[in-house]
C-alpha cells in the first residue's frame, strides 16, 4: 500500500525517464506523452539546453534569500517586460499562487488609493484559477470546493462570457474581473478577441482591473501569451505551466499603475524566484526567444488542427468539436471521453481530460510533424474502434 496521500486516481504505470515528445517504462515501453505534465513540459522531457542549465547553476547556488539580491531573477524578470505589457513580476512557484498573489495586488491597489471596499472580483463559471482556498471559491466548482468551507468570500461568478450578466454583476465593490484567455480545465475554450476587449471597455469604464489567468496558455499558443493577438493590455496576468519547462516556476505579471500597493512586507515566497528556478526559467526563453520559434509553433499547430479537423470528418459520430491554438488543443468528443483516454492509452498515447467531455492534447513545442502524424494515427484507430 503507498503512503502517499491518494489524492491523485493514479493509474497503474510508472515511467523511468523521458526524452522530448515520449516517456519510456522501466520495460521499455514507449509512450507519446500529449500530457507533458498537463501543459508543463513546454520543451519536452529532459532538453538538452534545461538540463545544461539545472547542472551548472546547481554546482552554484540552489537557493538564497528573496532578503538579497537574485541576479538570476533580475534577468527573467527584465526578459519577461520587455517581451510582454508588463513593468514587474512577481515570481512564485506555481499557477495557484500566481493566481493568489494576482487577487492580493488587485485588492491591494484599492486599498492603497483609498477604496478599500473595492474587494470584491468577478470570475466566469466553470474556470479553473488552482487549488488553494481562495483559488478554489473564485472558480467555485461545486465539485472541488465541497467539504472545504466555510466559503472564501470576495468572488462573484457569472455565466461563460456572458458580458451583460458582467455589466449587472459590477458594482461598487467590484475590483476586478479575472478570466482565463483560454479556459484550460474547463475545456480548452477561447475567449474570442471582441470579448477580450468588451472586458477591457467595462474595466475601463467602471475603472477597475482586467486580471487575464495564463497559467496554463502562457507561450503555448503561438504567441508570448495568448491574449496578445486581442491587442488588449490586462492590468494582471499569473503565468505558470510551461514557463519553467517542468520545474516548478510561477509568475505574476504587473503595470506599474497597480503595483503601488505592494510594498516590502505585503507578499512573499521563501521558495519564489531561487536562483535554481530562475536558471530554468531563463533557459526556457532562451529557445523560445529564438527568431521564428513562435511562428513554427503556429505553423505546428495549424497543422495539427487541419488533421484533426480531416479526422473529425471521418469519424461525426465519433468527434464533435476540435478547439483550442497553436499547440493547446482540445477534442470534445461525443463518445466518453474517459474511454477513449483509455483506448489512446491502450496505444500508447498519454492525454488529459477536461471538462465538456473534451480530451485535452499537449505536445511539447518542439514537436515535430511526424510525432504529430504518430499521434493522428493513433487518434484515428481509436475514432475507428468506436465509431
Amino acid at each position: 500500500m503507498s503512503s502517499v496521500l491518494g489524492t491523485y486516481a493514479r493509474k497503474d504505470i510508472s515511467f523511468k525517464e523521458g526524452k522530448g515528445s515520449y516517456l519510456y517504462t522501466e520495460s521499455g515501453d514507449k509512450y507519446l506523452d500529449f500530457v507533458q505534465g498537463i501543459a508543463t513540459n513546454i520543451l519536452g522531457h529532459s532538453h538538452e539546453h534545461l538540463v545544461k542549465a539545472i547542472q551548472e547553476q546547481s554546482k552554484k547556488l540552489w537557493h538564497v534569500s528573496n532578503a538579497f539580491i537574485i541576479p538570476e531573477q533580475e534577468r527573467l524578470a527584465k526578459r519577461l517586460t520587455d517581451n510582454t505589457f508588463a513593468d514587474f513580476v512577481c515570481f512564485q512557484n506555481s499557477g495557484t499562487e500566481a493566481t493568489e498573489a494576482s487577487i492580493k495586488i488587485a485588492r491591494k491597489y484599492f486599498h492603497k488609493i483609498g477604496k478599500p471596499e473595492k474587494n470584491r472580483i468577478i470570475t466566469f463559471k466553470g474556470a479553473f484559477h488552482g487549488r488553494t482556498l481562495a483559488a478554489l471559491f473564485a472558480a467555485n466548482n461545486p465539485k472541488h470546493v465541497e467539504g472545504f468551507g466555510p466559503k472564501v468570500e470576495g468572488f462573484d461568478q457569472v455565466p461563460f462570457a456572458d458580458h451583460e450578466a458582467i455589466k449587472k454583476t459590477i458594482n461598487k465593490n467590484t475590483a476586478a474581473i479575472m478570466v482565463e484567455t483560454i479556459m484550460g480545465e474547463g475545456g480548452i475554450k477561447i475567449i474570442p478577441d471582441f470579448c477580450l476587449k468588451g472586458l477591457r471597455e467595462l474595466c475601463d469604464e467602471h475603472e477597475i482591473l482586467l486580471i487575464l489567468d495564463e497559467v496554463q496558455s502562457a507561450y503555448r499558443t503561438g504567441n508570448f501569451l495568448a491574449f496578445e493577438p486581442s491587442g488588449v493590455k490586462p492590468d494582471i496576468v499569473p503565468i505558470a505551466k510551461g514557463i519553467g519547462g517542468g520545474f516548478p516556476l510561477g509568475a505574476c505579471l504587473v503595470t506599474k499603475k497597480v503595483s503601488i500597493g505592494m510594498t516590502p512586507g505585503t507578499h512573499g515566497s521563501t521558495f519564489g524566484g531561487n536562483p535554481l528556478g530562475m536558471a530554468v526559467g531563463n533557459a526556457v526563453l532562451d529557445i523560445l526567444l529564438e527568431k521564428n520559434f513562435f511562428v513554427n509553433v503556429k505553423k505546428k499547430g495549424e497543422y495539427f488542427h487541419q488533421e484533426l479537423n480531416k479526422v473529425k470528418e471521418k469519424y461525426p459520430k465519433v468527434i464533435e468539436e476540435i478547439r483550442g491554438v497553436g499547440l493547446m488543443t482540445g477534442l470534445r468528443m461525443f463518445v466518453d471521453n474517459v474511454e477513449f483516454m483509455k483506448k489512446l492509452m491502450e496505444n500508447k498515447m498519454l492525454t488529459v481530460k477536461a471538462e465538456e467531455n473534451v480530451i485535452r492534447l499537449f505536445p511539447p513545442l518542439i514537436v515535430s510533424n511526424n510525432e504529430l502524424d504518430e499521434a493522428i494515427k493513433k487518434i484515428e484507430i481509436v475514432c475507428k474502434a468506436m465509431n
